[in-house]
């Protein structure tokens, strides 16, 4: 019998990037770890709300992202909670998101770190940033979504 694909289950989601970017494009990049950092993201000690991807040498890092360690870490180990950590993707990818990241106004960010078979991926995202008055439309379109869910909830009671 076929083993059944196993869904990506989440780690941490970075929900200021939403509010700060219109996303482009998504691709999927697994991410260089230590043994450490895998059991700290087991135990959901993460956040990447701060963090971003750079292109360095034609390859990608992720930086800013937090991997708080665990008390019950190895004692031989050092563990750094903010290092940098590589993220991989196929040489083709990497080109092209090179060569669009170089085009005005594009940038990379993380969006979520999440299990696929096994494996920690991050879902990254080319984006471009939201001016003031975007944000601010953004703002408005939740509150009203918010109002329209309030008034439906008390017609229903």
């Amino acid at each position: 019998m076929a083993k059944k694909p196993e869904t990506p289950s989440r780690i941490a989601d970075n929900k200021k990037a939403a509010f700060n970017y219109f996303f482009e494009e998504r691709h999927e990049a697994g991410v260089v770890l230590q043994g450490w950092e895998v059991k700290a993201l087991r135990e959901g000690k993460v956040q990447i709300t701060d963090g971003y991807v750079v292109i360095k040498d034609g390859e990608l890092y992720l930086i800013g992202c937090q991997i708080n360690p665990l008390r019950t870490a190895s004692t031989h180990v050092n563990p750094e909670a903010a290092r940098t950590r590589k993220l991989l993707l196929k040489k083709d990818e990497i080109r092209r998101l090179i060569g669009k990241v170089e085009q005005k106004g594009y940038t990379l960010v993380p969006l979520n770190l999440h299990w696929k078979n096994g494996f920690v991926k991050c879902e990254i995202a080319l984006a471009k940033g939201k001016a003031e008055h975007d944000k601010r439309d953004t703002i408005k379109d939740r509150e009203g979504k918010r109002e329209v869910e309030r008034a439906m909830k008390s017609r229903n009671r």
